[in-house]
């Protein structure tokens, strides 16, 4: 078991210990001093004094307590986002085959895979990034603005401002339109420039007020039931408004709940929707915004389903940015999936014609071939190779593994080998496993052969004792004869015991008889004729 950093030979010893503990408190004693030469505050609770077992400090020392894991690498830099340090003129070996650049390699690199990579061009290498690796420290790890740009802050003032300017665009408008309404369109002096701003101020002050138009104040006591702050509360309610259940006063219209004050059918369905204003809650919450919300929260499980590391109520904000990246990269997909097949089978429905090549399957390449079907003259059209590895053969395979399929299971189509990573054995293991094949095909055959015996044995004992009886069995009329009279007998020894004798004889060689002679003498429970037959 893990002990405490101090330890106690005895209890004398630890009585000792907790009387200079008590003398320490009470200032009787000096203060003890740590591995630094500092007192130890006596006040200090031991939990937070004592170390853990761990540190096997044999002192007493606060040090477990400081900060004692202090790193001089750590850093609150940031990286330097698409920096770049140096760019070559020629491909350089250990570089990247297909831009060139000598950070990554080609499995990793980030541009459009080219026809022909920069290790054969020698043209367009891409610069070199700038690669960085530091440790952070603890204020680094948890800076939420580490790396944040100013200067990109300049285009939340610019949207501002355009739309500052678009208020007073439209607001300058709606007063031109007033005017020409009354008819001052004579007057083409509409004023200098602080009159108008003292106008539209004028305007945003009478649309306040508007707004605020038919919400009365209502005191009331807040917080609590017998006292407490008294605040202002706004009466939501218009004078104009008609409450819900009052729309429709049939008893078996829309059911209006009162504790929530919804009312989720129609309670007017047989108006003209262009006459009502109120078509109830479940038109509220499947259209406009309930349905865009309905739909991210939807998006955010099944990407959380699909491993995605997404909540949408811890991050609200990364789950609708998420969502919005996930739209815009499905209806790219789908318009890119449109163009693909209009570019490859043809548009229908448009007025141009369609290409010769796509209408008659053909081109203006000429190649022939001959007998076997191999080219003479020409050029083969040549299949595009991913940037992954191809056609890779191991263990002196000349095929991949997969290319051959028997009995349920995948193998190797040069050897015909079903076990994975096996060496080549070529056509001499394809014999070699044919001829143990038919060895196998030939043991089966002789053991076979060698139990058809025992089976007609078995039929011929099974015959013996009465299961299964042969149509060919031929019995002997005077064995059957004697077999009968044996059988009367013992019945007759069994229904009267006094007639039995002391010494019996058994036998157990039954046969075909005695057996036939058996079955005749049978008494049947279920025959209905059985109280005949003595």
């Amino acid at each position: 078991m893990a002990t405490a950093s101090v330890s106690f030979k005895s209890r004398e010893d630890h009585r000792k210990q907790l009387e200079l503990e008590e003398a320490r408190k009470a200032g009787l004693a000096p203060a003890e001093v740590d591995e630094d030469g500092k007192e130890i505050n006596p006040h200090i609770p031991q939990y937070m004094s004592s170390a853990p077992w761990y540190l096997n400090s044999e002192k007493p020392s606060l040090k477990h307590q400081r900060k004692w894991k202090s790193d001089p690498n750590y850093t609150k830099s940031w990286y330097d986002r698409g920096a770049k340090i140096f760019h070559a003129n020629k491909y350089r070996k250990g570089a990247c085959e297909n831009c060139g650049a000598m950070t990554h390699d080609k499995k990793s690199c980030m541009e459009r895979p080219r026809t022909v990579g920069a290790k054969w061009t020698n043209m367009q290498i891409a610069p070199d990034e700038k690669v960085e690796s530091f440790e952070l420290d603890y204020d680094g790890k948890r800076d939420r603005w580490n790396g944040y740009d100013p200067s990109t802050y300049t285009r939340v003032i610019a949207e501002y401002e355009a739309r500052e300017e678009a208020r007073k665009k439209y607001l300058k408008e709606q007063q031109l339109k007033k005017l020409e309404k009354n008819g001052n369109q004579d007057d083409n002096d509409v004023g200098s420039d602080e009159d108008t701003e003292d106008g539209l101020k004028i305007d945003e002050a009478k649309v306040d007020e508007s707004n605020q138009m038919d919400f009365a104040k209502v005191e009331k006591r807040v917080r609590t039931t017998g006292g407490g702050s008294t605040g202002t509360v706004r009466n939501l309610r218009i004078r104009e408004d008609t409450a819900k259940y009052l729309l429709n006063l049939d008893v078996n219209s829309a059911y209006y709940d009162p504790k929530t004050r919804s009312m989720r059918e129609d309670p007017l369905p047989d108006m003209d929707p262009n006459e009502k204003f109120y078509v109830g809650d479940n038109q509220n919450r499947l259209s406009g915004q309930a349905l865009e919300f309905k739909q991210l929260n939807l998006h955010a499980w099944e990407a959380f389903e699909k491993g995605q590391d997404i909540h949408m109520q811890a991050a609200p904000s990364q789950a609708e940015l998420l969502y919005k990246s996930f739209k815009i990269k499905k209806e790219k997909l789908k318009s890119e999936t449109k163009e693909k097949i209009m570019d490859k089978y043809g548009n229908a429905a448009s007025e141009e014609p369609l290409p010769r090549e796509l209408l008659l399957g053909q081109s203006e390449r000429e190649i022939e071939y001959d007998r076997t079907g191999r080219i003479i003259k020409g050029q083969d059209t040549s299949v595009p190779k991913s940037k992954y590895e191809e056609d890779v053969y191991i263990n002196n395979h000349t095929s991949v593994w997969g290319s051959w399929w028997k009995d349920h299971q995948w193998g190797y189509k040069c050897c015909k080998q079903t076990i994975k990573n096996s060496y080549c054995t070529g056509l001499a293991g394809i014999e070699a496993a044919e001829a143990s094949a038919d060895l196998m095909k030939a043991n089966m055959a002789r053991k076979e052969a060698a139990e058809e015996e025992p089976v007609q044995h078995e039929e011929r004992r099974l015959a013996t004792w009465g299961t299964d009886v042969p149509d060919d069995l031929v019995l002997d009329k005077k064995k059957l004869a004697e077999s009968l009279k044996k059988e009367d007998e013992r019945r007759r020894e069994e229904r009267d015991e006094r007639k039995r004798k002391y010494n019996v004889k058994w036998n157990d060689e039954v046969t075909a008889e005695d057996m036939e002679a058996y079955r005749m003498k049978k008494i049947h429970h279920d025959d209905p004729m059985k109280d005949f037959l003595h």
